[in-house]
């Protein structure tokens, strides 16, 4: 099969949503409202707690970095789709798709860590409230936040940097509103069997470790809240991580959800619906 291996000859063709010229417009008001709804509502949590003494506990903070790594993500990939769309210009340059590809798994595993530290945060709460104003002290906080970022930027350079040594084919459409690196990868022309195992090593690293203190963590929350002898307190305990843990299961549920839609259905039609959840629904 023919390839292309001069890099500025490499551009990419972001196949999107639907070829059908009418759907345009719908798909790009779709797209510009959960993006604004997006950025508007992270910002105002991220703006609250600044300006509000109330909120600043550690809790909030972790959530304002969440949110500010919602945005990130978010802005990494719609901002694209959204000029695709308006413009019917699909390409996208290798140099764009490798960020693309490098800001997606940065900001995805800064989610990912800090949805980890952020149920670590709620088990010393619940599991040892007496000395939890003593551990969670601002320094170590700051600490956790700067390690997930820290982590969140080294962890996926090897992902990215291995990217750079493929040969791709002629075919270069990506089924997909941005570039997905699975759907990169089956573009490549050259053995990607290093590629796989460097993607398969990180992820199980940065996503099922992290994924595993998570459920551990819940696991002892849970036994803890029933020891609580009154329902008052039951139900006190269990609301401080209710919003998390539906974040959590919504993060988790739409990353495996584009997993398995991917190894399942050739097509990447419901890897794509899957990718809108996780990469908007879940940010919302």
């Amino acid at each position: 099969m023919e390839t292309e291996n001069q890099t500025g000859a490499r551009n990419f063709i972001l196949l999107g949503f639907s070829d059908d010229p009418n759907l345009q417009s719908l798909l790009f008001g779709l797209l510009l409202s959960m993006y604004l709804v997006t950025v508007l509502g992270n910002l105002l949590i991220i703006l609250a707690t600044i300006s509000d003494s109330h909120l600043h506990t550690p809790m909030y903070f972790f959530l304002s970095n969440l949110s500010l790594a919602d945005i990130g993500f978010t802005s990494t990939t719609i901002p694209k789709a959204l000029r695709n769309t308006q413009t019917q210009s699909r390409v996208i340059t290798f140099a764009g798709c490798i960020s693309q590809i490098c800001f997606v798994f940065v900001f995805g595993c800064r989610d990912n860590l800090l949805l980890a530290v952020m149920v670590y945060d709620r088990f010393m709460a619940i599991c040892h409230p007496l000395h939890y104003v003593a551990m969670m002290n601002p320094r170590l906080c700051l600490l956790m936040a700067l390690g997930s970022w820290l982590i969140s930027i080294l962890g996926p350079l090897p992902d990215t940097l291995t990217i750079l040594r493929l040969s791709f084919c002629t075919n270069r459409k990506i089924p997909h509103f941005f570039c997905d690196i699975s759907e990169v990868l089956k573009l490549a022309c050259s053995d990607t069997l290093i590629n796989n195992v460097v993607l398969y090593s990180v992820t199980i690293i940065l996503g099922i470790f992290p994924l595993t203190g998570i459920l551990l963590s819940y696991s002892q929350i849970f036994s803890s809240i029933l020891r609580i002898s009154s329902d008052r307190g039951k139900y006190k305990a269990f609301s401080t991580c209710g919003s998390h843990l539906l974040a959590v299961s919504l993060f988790y549920g739409t990353s495996l959800a584009v997993y398995f839609s991917s190894v399942a259905t050739p097509s990447s039609r419901m890897s794509l619906m899957a990718s809108v959840m996780y990469t908007m629904v879940t940010q919302c």
